[in-house]
């Protein structure tokens, strides 16, 4: 491993963003892959990684074994599973590699748990790593915060026909954004599931709307809807190297920082851009 470059690993790395992940690292002048995790059993543990993928030997065999893979390594890029996660963050505590999570669907209990392991490194978690994407949560809680309860949120994500959870992590972090800026607690008023005879809507709720199909990498609309006008704040995102890109770059933000938990607010600046 070049001395001068960030040793990264990749779990899930069988997955599209892992591939995606490996493209972007091996693009990098700042960053390697120093390693590639997948879960035990997969067919890929045990071989050469580019091999795998269908090219030429990497020199890098697919592990199970995430100690193993994490030794001398400076970071570890995760978009697994919640329990996958969870595992992986425990070993990443205990051996101060930094950890780039943009797996979603945690529970409470997750959350706490990985805000527990963050103690003893750098998480940097984000349910959406686009510079895009996150420039639209700052706008969604100030604009938010401006308007008054009279205004209507609606959330309406889109996303392909293999995602498993929703509404997405991004549409939960638009969520948790404008409920910030009406200062108020998203569990509280989120809206959800609409079917049949449901009642008029209740002023202050923010509702949310998930579509599936396609290879829609993913849409997300923010609608502030008042009386005689309507305020429409989105983001369309057409390459998923958009999401690899970003956690390279939290991954390499990371080295140096005291262990805590972070977001892409935090990497990308944002504080000084749109402050609050």
């Amino acid at each position: 491993m070049a001395p001068d470059r960030v040793g990264i690993v990749v779990n899930g790395v069988s997955g599209r963003m892992g591939r995606m992940l490996v493209q972007v690292i091996a693009e990098s002048e700042r960053a390697e892959l120093a390693g590639a995790l997948e879960r035990r059993g997969h067919e890929w543990v045990g071989r050469d990684l580019g091999e795998a993928m269908g090219g030429a030997a990497s020199g890098i065999t697919v592990s199970d074994d995430p100690a193993r893979a994490l030794a001398g390594a400076r970071a570890v890029v995760d978009f697994t599973t919640p329990a996958a996660s969870l595992a992986l963050a425990r070993v990443a505590a205990d051996q101060g590699v930094a950890h780039v999570i943009g797996t979603t669907g945690f529970s409470t209990d997750d959350l706490t748990t990985l805000a527990e392991l963050a103690h003893g490194t750098v998480i940097v978690r984000a349910g959406n790593m686009s510079l895009g994407v996150n420039l639209l949560v700052e706008l969604t809680r100030q604009v938010a915060a401006a308007l008054d309860p009279d205004w209507d949120i609606e959330i309406v994500e889109a996303h392909h026909r293999h995602k498993v959870d929703a509404p997405s992590g991004t549409a939960l972090m638009l969520g948790d954004a404008a409920a910030a800026g009406r200062g108020v607690d998203l569990a509280q008023v989120s809206a959800r599931g609409r079917d049949g005879m449901t009642g008029a809507r209740n002023r202050g709720d923010i509702g949310f709307a998930a579509l599936r199909g396609g290879d829609i990498v993913g849409e997300h609309e923010v609608v502030f809807a008042g009386n005689g006008e309507r305020l429409t704040l989105g983001h369309v995102a057409t390459d998923r190297a958009i999401y690899a890109r970003g956690a390279l770059k939290a991954a390499l933000w990371a080295q140096g920082k005291s262990p805590g938990e972070y977001g892409m607010r935090d990497v990308l600046g944002l504080g000084k851009i749109l402050p609050g």
